[in-house]
Order: C-alpha cells, then sequence, then structure tokens
C-alpha cells in the first residue's frame, strides 16, 4: 500500500474525497480509515505500527492533533490537511498541523488541500519510482495546457 489516509472524523469525507481522486488519478493504492487521536488513540497506534504504507495522509480539524500524534509513532512522512469546520474557519487546525516541535515534522498544505496533500505524497514516493515521476511530469504539463488554454480564450472577449 502506498498511502493510508486517515480522517480524525467522518465529518471529514469530502476532504478525504478530494484526496482519493488524486490519488486514483496517479494509481496509487490507499486505504482509508476514521481514527481519532483523542477518542482512539490505542486504534491510531496500532493501526500505525502494522502499517506497511509509504506516506500517510491524515486530515483534521479544530484541535487537529492527529498528523502530530500519527508523525511521533512513525519515521514515515505525514501529511497533514486541516480542515474548516470550526468558528475559528480552519486557521486553529492550521496552527495546529503547521507548529509541531523540533523532530516530529508534519508537513502541512492548504486548509482544505486535499489534491496538494495527494499531490505531495505522489511527489514524495516519486523519488524511487520513475513511473510516478513521469505521471507528475504528464499532469504538471496538463495544468500548463489549461492555463494557455485560458489565456487564448481571453482572445476572444
Amino acid at each position: 500500500m502506498d498511502i493510508r489516509l486517515i480522517m480524525g472524523s467522518s465529518s471529514d469525507i469530502e476532504v478525504a474525497k478530494k484526496v482519493t481522486k488524486m490519488l486514483k488519478k496517479f494509481e496509487l493504492s490507499y486505504e482509508v480509515s476514521v481514527i481519532s487521536a483523542h477518542r482512539a488513540l490505542d486504534v491510531l497506534k496500532e493501526t500505525v505500527e502494522k502499517d506497511d504504507c509509504k506516506v500517510y495522509i491524515t486530515i483534521a480539524g479544530k484541535a487537529a492533533h492527529l498528523g502530530g500524534v500519527t508523525a511521533g509513532m512513525t519515521t514515515k512522512p505525514v501529511i497533514g490537511i486541516p480542515v474548516k469546520g470550526s468558528a475559528l474557519a480552519g486557521m486553529d487546525a492550521l496552527y495546529s498541523i503547521v507548529q509541531m516541535p523540533k523532530g516530529v515534522p508534519v508537513a502541512t498544505v492548504a486548509i482544505d488541500g486535499g489534491e496538494n496533500a495527494a499531490i505531495l505524497a505522489a511527489q514524495m514516493i516519486a523519488l524511487s519510482d520513475e513511473k510516478l515521476a513521469q505521471k507528475l511530469k504528464d499532469y504538471k504539463e496538463e495544468m500548463k495546457q489549461a492555463v494557455i488554454d485560458s489565456d487564448k480564450e481571453l482572445e476572444e472577449i
């Protein structure tokens, strides 16, 4: 398995769908779980101990400790996605994920940034996978072409 995607709550499902859509695009294998770092710490620990994944992607709002707790249990890369969902519009989650202590890094993407989390995970794995690296190059070329096409549409205004 390439990616373990862990949501802190089932309310994070829409962001998880953004992640899995991109993982499918790059043909990466993944498993999705709902495990609260606050309510099911033992389950998280068991999962991390037995996982054979290459990268973790965690999705959490509010206190958003899921990424940090996961990172504290593994030497594998952890990507944290802060989500909107509180009165603070996701800023609380962003600060919780980005402000990790020395030695326990969590790569942090934008609030609700599921697509970028999947792309970052793919880039990590592509360091030792030439086929995946080519898929990422092709994807960037598609994005470039979309911008060029948008620019051409302006000529019609």
